[in-house]
């Protein structure tokens, strides 16, 4: 067991996700390489001032661009769009760990005889015309469907067609279009050791335990209690995350850690023990002034990080707008280990401009010159990461 104070264990977090001192990610292998320790990233279409999963590496990227990301999942084929925790973006590596899922898929189909004609449409199509969205065609054939694995589909629906072929692993997203997805075939763009891998984990027990040790290792510390970390990791009740994490710590691969002032037992991996001792020396890092996508990793399980920070963070975006407390589209503000507020920013595209809606500071929170000039290196490091020429600071 260890213990740390509750800075300590903040200070842990933080350098783990490379979000204080020196960048710890740099250039396009740094985004390979802050994947490959995630596991995923949290992808949403929504793009107000960047998608959730480009504001996730823009603060810990050394000179990120949006379009790293695209040539790593739609031209070197490094990454793949698929279903971890929600949609997200993974590493093509760990495709065959999701083979169960794929194999759910095909078995549901099975209910669907009609399917098998609607997919030979599908086919078809894309071997005459390349990758295909929803809107490119339209099925000859009616039908009532509904996906048990990730989507819903309706009467005479190309685009259910598409989602349960894409279930099954036979199609991939090939790009994406604003919020449309071209689908083709995976086969193209999947080396065969990959594609027809079986799965490595035949055990359930072993999966999940696989999958709980990956969540864990993407958000540097988690307590063994219900969480949105633990999202889409099928049949993980109390029961089963319980067995999980005893064996875990059994097998040594997680380790408990205690906070200061902190009831519940947190957890990291064995892996991190170098950067939990360097921690234990009391460095000094240096501070960085960032703003934190709102499905940040780092932000997967926020009553933890009301516990460690004592920062209370909704994302309100499905808020109705007189209930909300800030604005629609809001990124945590970080500064050295604290976060000392939330900002309101949009993309004018037209005109280039990033505009800073608003900026709301935390009670507690002094302003020093020091600390505004940080934010003024943040939000103009954020405008050239959007492509804006200018700023404009309403409040």
């Amino acid at each position: 067991m260890i213990r740390l104070t509750n800075r300590q264990a903040r200070q842990f977090m933080l350098l783990k996700h490379g979000l204080l001192g020196e960048y710890k990610f740099i250039g396009k292998q740094g985004v390979l390489d802050f994947v490959r320790q995630a596991g995923c990233i949290q992808y949403d279409p929504i793009d107000v001032c960047g998608k959730n999963s480009e504001l996730v590496l823009q603060p810990r990227v050394k000179g990120f661009s949006k379009g790293m990301l695209g040539e790593l999942l739609y031209k070197e084929r490094s990454l793949v769009d698929y279903p971890d925790k929600n949609l997200a973006i993974i590493s093509v590596e760990d495709w065959p760990y999701f083979e169960r899922y794929r194999q759910a898929a095909r078995q549901h189909e099975e209910q669907y005889p009609e399917m098998c004609a609607l997919t030979e449409q599908v086919r078809a199509h894309i071997q005459n015309k390349g990758a295909l969205c929803s809107g490119d065609f339209k099925l000859d054939g009616n039908f009532f469907w509904r996906s048990a694995i990730h989507w819903s589909g309706g009467n005479n629906s190309s685009r259910s067609v598409l989602e349960q072929m894409y279930s099954t692993g036979e199609l991939i997203i090939h790009h994406k279009k604003g919020t449309r997805k071209y689908y083709d075939i995976a086969g193209k763009y999947i080396r065969a050791s990959l594609l027809n891998a079986p799965e490595p984990l035949s055990d359930e027990l072993e999966h999940q335990k696989w999958r709980v040790l990956r969540r864990i290792g993407s958000v540097g510390l988690l307590w063994n209690r219900p969480s949105d970390a633990w999202l889409n990791i099928w049949g993980l009740k109390a029961d089963e995350r319980n067995e999980v994490f005893c064996q875990l710590s059994n097998e040594a691969k997680i380790i408990a850690v205690t906070v200061d002032q902190m009831k519940d037992m947190l957890y990291c991996c064995a892996e991190d023990l170098p950067l939990i001792e360097a921690v234990l020396k009391n460095p000094e890092p240096k501070s960085r002034c960032e703003l934190i996508a709102p499905l940040d990793n780092f932000m997967w399980d926020r009553k933890l990080i009301n516990k460690l920070f004592g920062f209370d963070y909704t994302w309100e975006i499905y808020t109705p707008i007189n209930k909300r407390k800030f604005g629609y589209y809001v990124l945590p503000l970080l500064y050295g280990e604290n976060f000392i507020g939330r900002v309101e920013a949009i993309v004018e595209r037209k005109t280039k401009t990033l505009v800073v809606k608003n900026i709301w500071y935390e009670n507690a929170v002094k302003q020093t010159k020091k600390q505004r000039a940080a934010l003024a290196d943040c939000v103009g490091r954020f405008a050239t990461f959007n492509g804006c020429q200018t700023i404009s600071i309403q409040r």
